[in-house]
């Protein structure tokens, strides 16, 4: 199964200008099996997301990226978020708590919202973006390093907010699902694959070889 693990929809990700219908289209066009709509702290587009899945068959699993004192971090399960910025641990707390699932999301971006080297301050997260489409290679490189370090799970996403930028990194998971509670329970058991190239499942071998037939 190929997701794309991390879009802005224009909605309620102000800086974006893809729609869900172009998400959707470009992600079906380039062979993705779903994908995940992480607004900047805001979930408003769920109801609208699982309409849409219920409606087409396909998957679309709603999650955040929510700015925490000390970055970024993107989740699942939760079914509602803290409406100010909070530490890192405590959002990283909330979502365990819900039984969900948490990504650093761009750790070393040059961009101030990453968690950087506190990675290694917080427990309990479950995984690293270790190729994020906004970012160069050798920022993803050292959150490769780190998510090895550390034993968490490794996470491929575009970070798309244009439509050329969908499916450049995707996320490959071992079983099809097609329910967010599926979805978290196999990111939090099975091992991820981060791919470059969603149409060619192509994966580096730095990031761990991928499965030849998907």
């Amino acid at each position: 199964m190929l997701v794309d693990m991390y879009l802005h929809e224009k909605t309620f990700s102000t800086d974006s200008f893809l729609s869900l219908d172009e998400i959707v289209s470009i992600a079906k066009a380039k062979g993705l099996d779903a994908v995940c709509i992480t607004d900047h702290d805001s979930m408003g587009l769920r109801e609208t997301a699982e309409e849409y899945t219920r409606r087409t068959g396909f998957p679309i699993f709603t999650g955040i990226e929510f700015f925490s004192l000390q970055g970024d971090i993107t989740a699942w399960g939760l079914e509602s978020y803290p409406d100010h910025r909070i530490p890192a641990q405590d959002f990283i707390d909330l979502v365990n708590a819900a039984n969900g699932f948490c990504v650093s999301c761009h750790p070393f971006r040059n961009n101030n919202r990453g968690l950087e080297e506190k990675l290694r301050d917080v427990h309990d997260l479950n995984g690293v973006e270790v190729l994020n489409g906004s970012t160069d290679v050798e920022a993803n490189r050292k959150a490769l390093r780190f998510c090895r370090e550390l034993g968490l799970q490794a996470i491929g996403a575009s970070d798309a907010h244009t439509t050329q930028q969908v499916g450049k990194y995707v996320t490959y998971l071992p079983e099809m699902v097609t329910a967010l509670p599926d979805f978290i329970a196999e990111l939090r058991t099975l091992p991820t694959r981060p791919v470059i190239g969603a149409f060619t499942a192509t994966a580096v071998p730095q990031y761990g070889t991928a499965p030849a037939t998907m």
